[in-house]
């Protein structure tokens, strides 16, 4: 018979004794598989001896032509703030918001964790995360983003390491100065320069919140692009503060009333589309950075927000008569972009409408063909008929539909009477308005069929402005340019544009300037671009309208300062009978109501030559100037008959 004290096979374990037992037996199979489970996730992850390197992109920051920041290309560091020279509140807004039990739990948060898998259990999808600012330091140092299982373990085990490795103030230290906040800036110090041009240490709360509700998404909760989310973000970040009582309630008033003033040329996303133009070219010029560097550019930003403004509101004023998009292109007579702008709005499409899209020119070409017919020996006064005409098989048409008679070049241009221009360009050759062209700045195919005279040629609104520059400059080509001078952050001049040795080309000689510029400026003073007079100064130019209404231009200039302006759809649909002298006018003369003071615009140069006097009066021209009958319209198959005349557009009215 066994011996109940020896603990035989008959004996029955006491249930203190079989918990005891169980949970030794529990314990140590815990054990071993708790260490396979982290030996088989820690078998790749990454080496945590380099934690203070930072190994990034070089930057690229881009001044205007005054040394103002405009845009900073790639990634942005600061050197790392010390915690204690913050003020107090801007640690505990990310505490508050992301993380309230950082002081007490080890690494990860159980509680947490639980909650946000009940809150995405409830919604059917991932709505929440439990995921620690230790957590999320680890991600960000040392992670991909990839959301798979094995990473959230090993995020897990390096949030552990790091508890065990660091101080909490060293852990919030190390996320404040890594974390990233869009637009390229890593770091709690680069992004309140970025986003506030001022240090981390001279935050107010309502910044500090902003900046911390910006975790849970920098893009979505951007200040720049998605100000007013970012803002009801911002106040949940401060009602969270009061929660934890990292701040009184009145604090949070006091907050909530002051207002935050998010870095102007970033709120606006001004001259994005610049920028993007000038990244090719920097690395065409320098090849692929290797340091930060600083691009000191032609740009002048109160002009730019100036154009920004004028395109965005004249869009938008035309949108029920179709114009979606629009591009403007501002030079010197130097050549220099002084602004830029791609379309409406960068946020919503990034495509480049100012130097990469192609189209249709309409009248706006014309000045090529008069031009040319003025070096071969013609002047303004010059008598020539409006009336039926047949090249080839090609039947040019005017605006309305009638033949007005005789009239002076002058008068045919500022009414943009189509038959003129395609007789014109026949009797100097196409070929020779294309070569006219090409040596003024146009850099596009240039198609030599008769229609090309009344533009149907593809260019993009920076080559019309560059081509149009010489009228403006004296008679010298002006190729576009936006590049000063390429440096590195030490100092080291990689490019230099004044080094290059350019002499002034002239490409316009007299009398044929100064005979274009008088033309030019009947355009604005009573023909078709009337809407773009600006009172007060010497303004000249033309518009341009193309077939169905797809493309409306208004290209004009004063002295030395050209402005190229386009309005239309990109998917190159029909608007409503919007002109040149319309919207792309109105949007014309508001910039330039705004860039004309700063510029201290001169009159025209060039001179007055006055032209031999037509051989008699031209009481027809003199009557339809009264009338208003001209036209800006593209070449298309006609009758013969004449057609009822349509209801000229207002903004196509000359005075």
């Amino acid at each position: 018979m066994a011996n109940p004290q020896a603990g035989g096979p008959g004996v029955r374990r006491t249930p203190l004794q079989a918990i005891l037992y169980w949970g030794m037996v529990v314990g140590v199979w815990s054990l071993i598989f708790l260490v396979a489970f982290l030996a088989v996730f820690a078998i790749d992850l990454p080496d945590v001896s380099k934690l203070n390197e930072v190994t990034r992109q070089p930057s690229i920051s881009y001044l205007d032509r005054s040394g103002a920041l405009i845009a900073v290309r790639g990634s942005q560091y600061a050197p790392p703030v010390d915690l204690d020279k913050l003020p107090d509140y801007v640690p505990k807004a990310f505490l508050a918001i992301e993380d309230r039990r950082f002081y007490w739990h080890p690494g990860f948060d159980p509680i947490g964790i639980a909650r946000a898998g009940v809150a995405n259990l409830k919604a059917g999808h991932v709505v929440a995360g439990g995921s620690t600012i230790t957590q999320q330091l680890a991600r960000n140092l040392f992670l991909t983003l990839d959301q798979n299982w094995r990473r959230k373990v090993q995020e897990l085990i390096l949030a552990v390491w790091l508890e065990v490795k660091f101080s909490k103030k060293e852990i919030l230290a190390l996320y404040l100065n890594r974390v990233y906040f869009g637009a390229g800036a890593y770091g709690i110090e680069a992004a309140s320069q970025r986003y506030f041009n001022k240090p981390a240490s001279k935050l107010t709360l309502g910044e500090a919140a902003l900046l911390a509700g910006m975790m849970k998404g920098p893009s979505r909760y951007s200040p720049v692009s998605a100000s007013e989310r970012a803002a009801k973000r911002a106040d949940i970040v401060l009602s969270e503060m009061v929660r934890t009582k990292a701040i009184t309630e009145e604090e949070r008033q006091e907050a909530i009333k002051t207002p935050v003033r998010v870095s102007a040329v970033l709120a606006n996303q001004r001259a994005q589309y610049f920028t993007d133009w000038m990244d090719a070219q920097v690395r065409a010029l320098v090849g692929e950075p290797t340091e930060d560097l600083i691009v000191e550019t032609t740009l002048d930003l109160p002009i730019q927000a100036a154009a920004e403004q004028a395109l965005r509101a004249g869009v938008a004023k035309n949108k029920a008569a179709g114009v979606e998009q629009g591009a403007l292109v501002a030079l010197d007579g130097e050549g220099r972009v002084r602004a830029y702008v791609g379309g409406a709005n960068y946020a919503e499409s990034q495509f480049d409408r100012a130097s990469v899209a192609r189209r249709q020119a309409g009248s706006a070409f014309k000045p090529f063909v008069y031009l040319t017919a003025m070096e071969q020996g013609r002047n303004p006064n010059v008598m020539v008929v409006d009336e039926p005409l047949k090249i080839g098989n090609w039947e040019p048409r005017n605006y309305n539909g009638r033949f007005q008679g005789a009239m002076t070049l002058e008068t045919a241009l500022a009414q943009s009477i189509n038959t003129v221009a395609a007789r014109l360009a026949n009797e100097v050759g196409t070929a020779n308005v294309a070569a006219t062209a090409r040596r003024l700045g146009i850099t596009s195919k240039i198609q030599l069929d008769p229609s090309m005279a009344l533009g149907a040629v593809e260019v993009s609104p920076l080559e019309m402005a560059q081509a149009y520059a010489p009228f403006s400059n004296g008679g010298f080509k002006a190729r576009a340019w936006g590049i000063s001078r390429i440096r590195t952050a030490a100092g080291k001049v990689l490019y230099d544009h004044n080094l290059e040795k350019r002499g002034r080309q002239p490409v316009i000689g007299s009398p044929a300037l100064p005979y274009m510029n008088q033309m030019m400026r009947q355009v604005v003073i009573r023909g078709t671009g009337a809407g773009a007079r600006v009172p007060g100064f010497d303004i000249a130019g033309k518009t341009g309208t193309t077939s169905d209404y797809r493309d409306a231009w208004f290209v004009g200039y004063t002295g030395g300062f050209v402005v190229a302006v386009w309005t239309g759809k990109d998917d190159n649909t029909p608007m409503r009978r919007v002109t040149g002298g319309g919207a792309p006018a109105q949007i014309w003369k508001s910039f330039m109501g705004q860039a004309l003071p700063r510029l201290k615009a001169q009159p025209i140069p060039g001179g007055v030559v006055t032209p031999p006097p037509a051989p008699g009066p031209d009481p027809i021209g003199d009557i339809l100037t009264g009338l208003g009958m001209g036209n800006d319209t593209p070449p298309a198959p006609q009758p013969r008959a004449p057609t009822p005349e349509p209801a000229r557009p207002p903004e196509e009215v000359p005075y």
